[in-house]
């Protein structure tokens, strides 16, 4: 069985191009034949099988023993990285910073402090354009350092110069770190539970919030500092379901980039994610007209040339999958939708882009909901199974918890009455569990549980009955989030007219739309 280091070195070498895997052979071979190269010899084995086999590489490569294996790999993986570093180099503002900070150190260890400070210089001004405050910061404690050992102006003046510059970039970078954790520890405060379930999350989330939202001058703020402030004001509003408000500050987050196009190149990955939470709220505020106008935006992004690595083009898959689901499910054509879920679940499957669990588990819940509207609930069922019957991660347990739901109501649609009835139970333990246990839900349950006893001449009234319940109960706040994920309203109408679920979910599309022409 690979380590886990072993496998970090096959990951890394899947991963490269084919212009990387010869520019590492260039870079291996520059001072000698590649027929001399033990560790490029292993180098090809592994990128020709796409696998490590101990055994194999034995076998097909003698001049390697057994016992250099170990230092092989670990050589091989350190000259992949810097390879891949030089690559880097030009598309990377923060490699081109740190590799100028190397050469002045090196400069400063042969005794050259003059040529070390006009490189540090360089550095920083590259650093401070670009908003990397902390280099900047790590540099200018670099040229304090060698200021006190070599004098070369003014020590009085240049040392209050170098001390005003601290106490500035001091305070930017504690600024900017404190939006961003803001950010991020909403963003995990998602993962764990979703949406808010009740008051006690909402004044949980709401005095998490002012706590840790610091003070500021939005006048003052730089692009990073405005950007990190309006990701947490979003993720704020965004779980507490208020979409409107959530839409707002999607859109100021994408607009900086329009007042600052340069950033597109040099941060494109927030770029990206800009424009994924855009159109979110655009999907979430049922604003099909503006949502599809920033779909062509996301789907222009590969001919933009901003795609310049590996993790930008994975970014853009995902989003783009994303969003073409979203697309469907707005526009109510599920059908048409399963024709891409093969391509996207071979994608997933291969995973080249090392998508984590959670992405995944959203995916699964999407392509689950796309065959479900579509009337196809084995193919639901099995994307369902594969969220419940995964190792339980301690993340979105929301999502674990509907796809249980949902799977019920597909058992029902095929006819699974003796499952069902067993199955009904379970969940229901199961959401307890969860803290997952409300009004829609046990109304749900209520009705699920009744159904093996129903005749099938009752059955519309029951479905009449269950709407009118979850049509009250769909005004008050928390409720609301039930249908977020599931949108068991078009799927009751369905069943009380006799049509498909798709077809309601469009007509109710094409009203939507018919609506806005007319107010336009």
């Amino acid at each position: 069985m690979p380590t886990p280091k072993t496998d970090y070195l096959v990951k890394l070498i899947n991963s490269l191009t084919k212009a990387e895997k010869r520019s590492f052979r260039l870079f291996a071979t520059r001072n000698q034949i590649s027929e001399d190269i033990l560790f490029l010899k292993l180098f090809d084995e592994i990128s020709r099988t796409k696998k490590y086999d101990e055994a194999s590489v034995l076998s097909k490569i003698p001049a390697i023993k057994k016992r250099q294996l170990s230092n092989l790999k670990a050589h091989l993986y350190k000259q992949l990285l810097i390879c891949l570093r030089m690559l880097g180099r030009s598309n990377s503002v923060e490699i081109d910073i740190r590799e100028r900070t190397d050469y002045a150190r090196v400069l400063y260890d042969k005794g050259l402090y003059r040529q070390s400070l006009d490189i540090l210089a360089k550095a920083k001004a590259i650093a401070l354009k670009n908003n990397e405050y902390v280099l900047a910061l790590d540099i200018l404690d670099f040229e304090k350092f060698i200021e006190s050992q070599y004098i070369t102006r003014s020590i009085e003046n240049r040392a209050e110069e170098l001390k005003k510059e601290a106490v500035s970039l001091t305070k930017k970078v504690e600024r900017t770190q404190a939006f961003s954790n803001l950010s991020i520890q909403l963003y995990g405060l998602y993962l764990k539970v979703g949406h808010v379930r009740n008051k006690h999350d909402y004044q949980y989330l709401h005095d998490f919030f002012e706590s840790n939202l610091p003070t500021y001058d939005l006048a003052q703020l730089d692009f990073h500092e405005k950007l990190y402030l309006f990701q947490s004001y979003g993720w704020f509003y965004h779980m507490n379901q208020d979409f409107v408000n959530y839409f707002k500050y999607s859109r100021r987050c994408y607009d900086l980039f329009e007042e600052y196009p340069e950033k597109k190149e040099t941060e494109t990955s927030l770029y990206l994610k800009s424009l994924h939470n855009l159109l979110t709220a655009l999907f979430l505020t049922l604003r099909g007209d503006r949502f599809f106008e920033m779909l062509e935006t996301l789907d222009q992004i590969p001919e933009m040339g901003l795609l310049t690595t590996r993790n930008e083009d994975g970014l853009y898959q995902l989003y783009h999958y994303i969003h073409l689901i979203n697309r469907h499910f707005l526009s109510g054509t599920f059908t048409e939708g399963t024709a891409h879920m093969p391509k996207l679940a071979a994608l997933i499957e291969d995973n080249p882009y090392d998508w984590d669990k959670h992405r995944i588990m959203v995916f699964y819940y999407k392509i689950a909901c796309m065959y479900f509207g579509s009337g196809d609930w084995g193919n639901s069922i099995t994307y369902l199974n594969l969220i419940i019957n995964a190792k339980t991660p301690d993340f979105r347990g929301d999502i674990q918890s509907f796809a249980r739901i949902l799977n019920l109501i597909a058992h029902y649609e095929l006819g699974n009455q003796a499952l069902l009835e067993y199955q009904v139970k379970s969940v229901y333990r199961y959401l307890g569990k969860m803290k997952e246990l409300q009004d829609v839900q046990n109304e749900i349950f209520r009705f699920l549980r009744k159904t093996p006893k129903m005749h099938e001449h009752e059955m519309p009234e029951r479905f009449r009955d269950l709407h009118s319940r979850l049509r009250k109960l769909s005004d008050r706040a928390y409720a609301r989030r039930a249908f977020l994920y599931l949108d068991i309203m078009s799927w009751l109408e369905s069943k009380m007219e006799g049509v498909a679920v798709e077809d309601v979910i469009r007509r109710r599309y094409l009203e939507r739309a018919e609506a806005r022409n007319q107010v336009g």
